[in-house]
């Protein structure tokens, strides 16, 4: 264990996209570290298979669609003067290719709701009173990679991952008064279902290409986690308005 076991101690964490991948692999390391997690996503089973994954106790799961925002107002109004939230990881996120022939306005609409604009609206809602720790409380989106370099193919996942840069800098500018961080992680692939299925489309060659770059290796979903656990908690107190990328040297090649 990298870190002390009480780093997150008492802590409320809410972890969107908990289900599987980045997000089950950050409630997991942040319950370990005694954080008590809120672990949002749309499939109530696989929710109910990360909270089984968890340490400790009071882990409570919340399901709903993130492109419903009466959804997300009612499924998070609920925890208004429950534990506060001391922390937001917001790994929730869909990509799929789609040269720019085949994009649609409603399907690239619904690609910004999830990636961006959900994390806009939880963000409004636990910065409000009786909501977030007035301790502090520290805000990580998850961006992408290709939110840096773009991608053939990714129009519409690219242009959302960069937006995500300027909602960081936007909103750690307007919540420091309140005593909010906010900051993003900039991973390049990452060993999730959705690598897999992502590779799955590609001639061997491509994937061989996309291997060679990553110098140290195919990142795993607690390399991340890593991360984010720094960000959230004390240590990371000072940091804010920042994109931090971890890439396994990718983006040096």
């Amino acid at each position: 264990m990298l870190w002390s076991d009480s780093i997150l101690k008492d802590k409320g964490i809410l972890i969107t996209g908990a289900s599987s991948g980045i997000g089950r692999s950050c409630a997991i390391l942040c319950s370990r570290l005694g954080a008590q997690i809120i672990a949002c996503g749309r499939n109530k089973e696989r929710l109910s298979q990360t909270l089984d994954a968890l340490s400790g106790e009071g882990h409570i799961s919340l399901a709903f669609e993130m492109t419903d925002e009466h959804q997300i107002e009612e499924k998070l109004s609920n925890l208004k003067g429950s534990k506060p939230i001391s922390g937001f990881i917001h790994c929730a996120g869909i990509e799929r290719t789609n040269p720019l022939k085949t994009i649609y306005m409603d399907d690239f609409t619904e690609m910004f709701k999830i990636n961006v604009a959900s994390a806009v609206l939880i963000s409004k809602l636990i910065a409000k009173p009786g909501m977030y720790d007035k301790k502090g409380l520290s805000i990580v989106l998850i961006s992408s990679i290709r939110g840096l370099s773009g991608e053939k193919g990714l129009i519409e996942y690219s242009s959302t991952k960069s937006a995500v840069f300027g909602l960081v800098k936007s909103l750690a500018k307007e919540l420091a008064s309140k005593a909010i961080r906010v900051n993003s992680i900039i991973p390049s692939m990452v060993n999730t279902p959705m690598l897999s299925s992502v590779l799955s489309l590609l001639p061997e060659e491509s994937v061989l290409e996309i291997e060679r770059k990553h110098l140290l290796g195919f990142m795993e979903p607690e390399d991340i986690a890593n991360m984010c656990v720094y960000l959230i908690s004390d240590l990371g107190k000072r940091v804010t308005g920042t994109s931090i990328v971890v890439d396994s040297g990718y983006s040096l090649s």
